[in-house]
């Protein structure tokens, strides 16, 4: 993090500390949000949570992994066992609308499969509904194969672009984030709604705001009993942060900093007064490390999920800027706790993960 963006990430904490949100709720927020007491009641009748983003390792998106014909649940199920054998208690997990728009009752059926399969582990995952990251546009049916030594070859914009901003696509996108919530309204395996992750990336910036408020709009208007964020990712997007936290119950952000950094992050994040998660860290080659990383999380009492958990068809094991044309191993991988059978890709981390989760 830039001089730059960490005073503008400070003047935004300020904001929040002196009503400068309570401002922007009233032009931005379709419905309430809940009260500060509330969200802390809810922080605290949990664990710490800690936990990954999660994808089966034998998809390379969103769409394989929801599809009635690439759903995996024996994997799942595999996979999940060594989150839990490590103390995981969440996970991160992407779900997406084509996936529902394809067959909303069978894709609604493969999420309450999943969730069966969660609880068996003792997981509460939260639930991901758009995002602006990676590949504009998606096809149903099979999937491409994965790039070579590219991290995240085929992860999916949702709902793409130019179909983020084209309001004739609202009506169908309304319908299925109102589906989904009000048939998991009530369900308390899940932890958390997570409405849209990194809105303004891939170049968009504000032009993510009509859908980024719909899709506000139409989750106040369900009011799930879970909770609802949207988390913060880049501290020089004013509007969309001021959107973001003045709508969130629960405040959720990504850091693949450094810890002196990171830890500037909660100082400042705290000035809201709610529960912080951070929903995305770990990047070994940046020095975002479960070792520097997560005991720092664990004493300030935020939400601890990393990206990447088996390596797979996603190839995050890869960094971001550093492909690796002839697919060699990378010196040190960027992502992921597992290899693909299970084997821990570092034993200190899992030990240390382990500690941490008293298990």
């Amino acid at each position: 993090m830039n001089l730059k963006n960490y005073v503008l990430l400070a003047a935004m904490s300020l904001s929040i500390s002196t009503g400068f949100a309570q401002k922007t709720k009233k032009s931005a927020e379709p419905a309430k949000v809940w009260p500060v007491e509330k969200a802390n009641a809810w922080y605290s009748e949990h664990k710490w949570l800690t936990g990954a983003n999660y994808i089966p390792s034998n998809a390379i998106n969103q769409l394989e992994m929801w599809q009635a014909d690439t759903f995996s649940p024996d994997l799942i199920d595999k996979e999940l066992g060594w989150a839990e054998g490590i103390g995981f208690n969440t996970l991160r997990v992407f779900l997406f609308s084509k996936a529902w728009s394809q067959d909303p009752a069978g894709f609604k059926k493969r999420v309450d499969q999943f969730l069966t399969i969660t609880q068996k582990h003792g997981i509460k995952p939260m639930f991901v509904f758009f995002d602006d990251c990676w590949n504009n546009t998606s096809a149903i049916g099979k999937q491409p194969e994965p790039k070579t030594g590219i991290h995240n070859s085929g992860w999916l914009q949702d709902p793409g672009d130019p179909a983020f901003k084209e309001e004739a696509n609202f009506a169908e996108l309304e319908k299925y984030v109102k589906d989904v919530l009000t048939h998991f309204a009530h369900d308390k395996r899940i932890l958390l709604w997570d409405l849209y992750n990194e809105p303004g990336n891939s170049g968009k910036l504000e032009a993510s705001i009509p859908l980024l408020t719909k899709t506000i709009g139409w989750a106040r208007a369900v009011n799930p009993d879970q909770p609802i964020s949207i988390g913060l990712w880049s501290w020089g997007f004013e509007k969309l942060n001021a959107i973001q936290l003045a709508n969130s119950d629960i405040v959720t952000y990504h850091n693949y900093e450094a810890p002196e950094w990171h830890q500037r992050t909660i100082d400042l994040l705290k000035a809201s007064g709610r529960p912080l998660i951070c929903t995305e860290y770990m990047a070994r080659s940046r020095n975002s490390r479960f070792a520097n990383i997560l005991p720092m999380l664990k004493e300030e009492n935020v939400g601890a999920i990393n990206w990447g958990f088996a390596a797979g068809k996603t190839n995050t094991k890869y960094a971001w800027d550093t492909p690796l044309a002839d697919g060699s191993e990378p010196i040190e991988w960027f992502h992921e706790i597992f290899q693909p059978d299970g084997t821990p890709y570092r034993q200190d981390e899992v030990n240390l993960i382990k500690k941490l989760n008293n298990k």
